[in-house]
């Protein structure tokens, strides 16, 4: 059976998953959502997608269409994904969840009444190099001590991956640190019992604090260090140091390295390199297979509600 699909979200992220998904046997993209419905119709004619429009419901009242994949601004996830999950959709969303914890915990709480397959696109826990960590975790090989994570970007002004400019504000706390705070717990496999926040100067025109720190510890006693900045120069990215009692390991994207710089060769760990490709790849088998997928909506909330504490405490400094 060929899964139908709707993506909402035609920027430099959305397309990432167009490409992934061409690689994935049985998917086929029906319909394609975004705001400027000229640059849509362009995208769609590159991917031979037939259904394009500005508006979500107009996707959501297609029949065919099974699962929507949403990559669109932060703060309309939670509320269409609330809408793909009313409409009796399997629903993607990018991350984050949610702005807001109680936003997310609408999520998780409709998913679970609908029965419906909600994923959030928690990609480092697909990324090679962090599931073969994983792999060594789970076979009691390796213990984390401490991860070390810088998440650089330079974006002092308002523009995407490709450049160009962005018709929202992005958050070091509740997009950026979402990646890291999921995945220290993930991998750690304990959940956090303690986080702590400080963050720089507001942006006078962005009106977002451009530096954050943050330090978090789970119940087992592992720590983590979690430096983010819109105000770096190069190089760009997120770096996770993972030090661990059998070893050290320096995860970028997908590729992995020990401690003395030397290449760890992780090509053989999944069906893909591609972080993006593999998330996707799970969304789609566990629509097949009725299960619940890794980074469900309610896999990750505990994430979001340590952003939620730490934000209370950003917002009470």
């Amino acid at each position: 059976m060929t899964i139908k699909v709707a993506l909402a979200g035609a920027g430099a992220f959305g397309l990432k998953h167009l490409d992934a998904m061409k690689l994935i046997p049985d998917v086929e993209v029906v319909s394609l959502i975004s705001r400027d419905l000229a640059k849509t119709q362009e995208v769609a004619s590159k991917y031979g997608i037939p259904h394009v429009t500005t508006k979500l419901e107009d996707s959501l009242a297609i029949a065919e269409v099974d699962a929507v994949i949403l990559v669109t601004p932060t703060q309309m996830h939670a509320g269409q994904t609330l809408a793909c999950l009313e409409a009796g959709k399997h629903v993607q969303v990018e991350i984050p969840l949610c702005d807001a914890l109680k936003d997310g915990q609408a999520v998780v709480q409709r998913a679970k009444e609908t029965g419906k397959v909600a994923m959030c696109g928690h990609t480092r826990r697909f990324n090679p190099s962090h599931q073969w960590v994983r792999q060594r975790i789970l076979k009691d090989e390796f213990h984390i001590q401490q991860m070390d994570v810088q998440t650089y970007f330079f974006r002092r002004t308002n523009m995407n991956a490709l450049g160009q400019p962005r018709s929202w504000t992005d958050h070091l706390l509740w997009h950026h640190a979402a990646h890291t705070v999921d995945l220290f717990a993930y991998q750690a496999r304990s959940p956090i019992v303690q986080a702590n926040a400080l963050q720089g100067p507001t942006h006078p025109t962005l009106g977002i604090a451009m530096d954050m720190s943050i330090q978090l510890k789970a119940a087992n006693g592992a720590i983590c260090t979690l430096s983010l900045s819109f105000n770096n120069e190069g190089p760009l990215g997120t770096f996770f140091r993972y030090i661990g009692d059998t070893g050290t390991y320096i995860a970028r994207y997908d590729d992995l390295f020990n401690g003395k710089e030397e290449k760890i060769d992780v090509s053989q760990v999944d069906v893909s390199m591609n972080g993006i490709e593999l998330q996707d790849r799970e969304f789609f088998a566990a629509i097949r297979e009725g299960r619940e997928p890794n980074a469900s909506v309610a896999q990750v909330l505990p994430c979001y509600e340590v952003l939620h504490r730490l934000e209370q405490q950003l917002n009470a400094a």
